[in-house]
């Protein structure tokens, strides 16, 4: 039998580990279909169990990337163009290399590298190279070139996503039309940490220690840069402080490596705060089209959307992108479960200066915002409340209509709230799990802040490992979905990212968490994933409940004071 990692022969008491075995198990066929133990018989599946790595976080003994420190150790920093495409047109090296301890100052791709004994001489001797640099590929690039450019994007023909029924027909036929149009910004990762790399390059062996998401891809990106062989290169991965799909990146690597070849001795590249906010792989901008048509029973019948998105998958593996279409591009709305009788769905692929990349929850992030807005919209144009009205687009979807069902009863949807307060919902689903939100937000009329109150969350991700882990990424998840909800935005001046810190990018502060309640569905269904899908849902949910409060439709983001103060007045 297998007990607690070991195999145990019972007649004879003797065992051996897994690993002991795992050599000759190698060779033995996989069963077909091995009999799994009953619910019963679990010993660990189910319990809640404290996290192993909280202690070691909480007094200080976990090793970051920037706690990394070995022998003969240099630092290094690097001055980068403030613009996409800038080149430098004049630095004054010698300047640099006389700052004490400054070893070295090098040229590198898209930037240059200043390497020292100290990190304190690295940034002195950054400093001292007084960079002058041209102004790039696209100097009059801003926010409001990137938004109409968005915009205008519409007007272009794109690629079936989906297409389901006779929209066009529908439409003809629907006693009420609506459409709305959904615009959301780029997003930085903002990682408590950012980007750093320690390297060593030997002439047969390269050391890295990084807080990387992509072992893989550190090793490829090595090979690369050194023309060492995999076997040679070993990564040694750090905690992560943060990583939201920035750490599957290598780029911070590629750097490092680059940097310890070239002076032949171990270096840590740190990067600053500025560097991160300023030269991250951003979550994609998008522009959202929806018309929806609704009968005389007040059913929906016909949904069209139009989806402008740059493409990650483009950039990061283009075998992905097939037919035209990125699928994380188009993730939350293609395969979005309510059964609307004629769907359309086309995405049009925008080419912007800005790179993109994974950032949490991915597509669903700003599609979700979209779908869920728009959904509510519609049972109030149908004169339905809204939990009633997506219940009856789920009639054949059991799971989505459950986490629901649980979020509204928990949340006592329907039930009394105080003057000037408002409730909304939303549900999705991504990574194979179904998540639903209650959100209670009031409206400061005078000033048009908005306070979140309280989140009810239920969640479906199949069979229940871990509760403790489930509640705490579902909390992470809302908390950083809120975030971006209420406070984030990239903004882009002269032809580059002109948001450098958290003066200027906002991040919801410890005061703005609301109250925030997880129910977990149990749920015999295919395991879902759990660390990203509790993101989506939230914005909607946020957004439904400012016009529950106030009768004010929220289709951008963040939801700013000076968003609702706009939104106000137009109404």
């Amino acid at each position: 039998e297998a007990h607690r990692g070991r195999v145990r022969h019972k007649k004879s008491s003797r065992s051996l580990t897994y690993g002991q075995l795992a050599e000759k198990a190698a060779h033995i066929p996989i069963p077909h279909d091995p009999p799994l133990k009953k619910e019963g018989q679990f010993r660990l599946i189910g319990t809640p169990l404290p996290r192993l790595d909280a202690p070691d976080k909480v007094n200080g003994s976990a090793i970051f990337g920037n706690d990394v420190s070995i022998p003969d150790m240099l630092y290094a920093t690097i001055s980068r163009p403030p613009a996409y495409g800038a080149k430098a047109t004049a630095c004054d090296k010698e300047a640099a290399e006389k700052v004490k301890g400054v070893c070295k100052v090098l040229d590198l791709n898209d930037g240059i590298a200043v390497v020292a004994d100290t990190l304190d001489a690295a940034w002195r001797g950054r400093e001292s190279l007084a960079v002058t640099w041209d102004k790039g590929e696209h100097p009059h690039m801003n926010n409001e070139t990137l938004e109409r450019k968005l915009i205008q994007h519409l007007d272009k023909q794109g690629v079936s996503a989906r297409n389901v029924g006779n929209t066009d027909g529908a439409m003809r036929h629907a006693l009420k039309k609506i459409e709305a149009l959904y615009l959301l910004p780029y997003l930085a990762h903002a990682t408590m940490e950012p980007m750093n790399c320690t390297a060593h390059v030997r002439r047969d062996t390269c050391e890295v220690w990084a807080p990387t998401q992509d072992q893989s891809g550190a090793v490829q990106t090595v090979v690369k840069a050194t023309r060492l062989k995999p076997e040679q290169i070993h990564i040694h991965t750090t905690h992560l402080g943060g990583g939201f799909g920035r750490r599957l990146e290598s780029d911070f690597v590629e750097e490092a490596v680059k940097i310890s070849g070239a002076t032949g001795r171990p270096v840590k590249l740190i990067w600053n705060r500025e560097e991160d906010m300023q030269n991250d792989f951003y979550r994609p901008a998008t522009c959202s089209k929806i018309e929806g048509g609704i009968d005389g029973k007040g059913r929906l019948v016909a949904w069209v959307h139009k989806l402008v998105a740059p493409s990650i998958f483009s950039r990061v593996y283009p075998p992905m992108v097939k037919d035209g279409i990125d699928p994380v591009a188009v993730e939350g709305a293609a395969d979005m479960k309510y059964e609307i009788p004629h769907i359309r769905l086309e995405y049009v692929k925008i080419d912007l200066p800005v790179p993109v990349g994974f950032w949490r929850s991915v597509g669903h992030s700003h599609n979700a915002f979209a779908v869920e807005s728009f959904v509510d919209e519609l049972a109030h144009a149908s004169n339905r409340d809204p939990l009633e009205f997506r219940l009856n687009l789920l009639k054949n979807r059991p799971r989505a209509r459950r986490v629901l069902e649980v979020a509204a009863e928990k949340a006592r949807w329907g039930g009394p709230l105080k003057k000037g307060a408002g409730r909304g919902i939303a549900q999705h689903f991504s990574f194979g799990s179904y998540v639903a939100q209650v959100a209670e937000v009031s409206v400061n009329k005078e000033d048009c802040t908005l306070k979140v109150h309280r989140v009810v969350c239920a969640v479906d991700c199949g069979p229940v490992i871990n509760p403790n882990i489930i509640a705490a990424l579902m909390e992470g998840g809302i908390i950083f979905g809120l975030s971006a909800a209420l406070k984030e935005r990239v903004s882009f001046a002269r032809g580059g990212v002109e948001s450098a810190n958290f003066h200027n990018y906002g991040i919801l502060p410890m005061s703005g968490a609301p109250e925030i309640e997880v129910h977990i569905v149990k749920s015999d269904a295919k395991l879902g994933g759990i660390g990203e899908p509790g993101v989506p849902p939230v914005s909607p949910a946020v957004a439904n409940a400012v016009f529950a409060a106030t009768g004010i439709r929220i289709r951008r983001l963040p939801m700013t004071p000076e968003l609702v103060t706009e939104a106000m007045k137009k109404e």
